[in-house]
């Protein structure tokens, strides 16, 4: 009996994963392609951490269908991209453009970077300026 509930458990485990993927009635391969391209370059919004392609959140499937829909009304990459930061603002691209909103973005990392080697470089400095006491070597611990 254990076993069965176990082969049951592990068969729903599973069915999640099959679900996932939504099915998009393409014309050819180029255009799956240029689809699946279009939407690694989307940040969903949910997620944050994935891009439209990968995330299994209602909003990317959502985003999904209507990129799609966009591609079958003959719509550009750059239309589609446009519309989208229009709507949602850069942050919908994986890539966002630099321009003053986003200097913060493409910039803060080495800044945070740099910022920390410069008080590692002060810390390890007056270290060295300090003088060390010679150890005694009567002295027991």
């Amino acid at each position: 009996m254990k076993r069965i509930v176990l082969a049951i458990a592990l068969l729903f485990a599973g069915l999640h994963v099959a679900f996932a993927i939504d099915p998009l009635p393409f014309t050819d391969r180029a255009q799956e392609l240029r689809f699946q391209h279009l939407t690694r370059q989307l940040r969903c919004l949910v997620c944050q951490n994935q891009d439209l392609a990968d995330s299994d959140a209602d909003l990317a499937k959502d985003l999904r269908r209507q990129v799609f829909q966009m591609m079958q009304e003959g719509k550009t990459d750059d239309e589609i991209k446009q519309y989208l930061v229009s709507r949602y603002n850069d942050f919908v691209l994986y890539d966002p453009p630099l321009q003053a909103g986003t200097w913060l973005l493409w910039f803060g990392p080495l800044a945070f970077v740099l910022i920390g080697g410069i008080i590692v470089a002060r810390i390890v400095r007056k270290r060295a300026s300090v003088p060390q006491e010679p150890i005694d070597s009567r002295e027991e611990w």
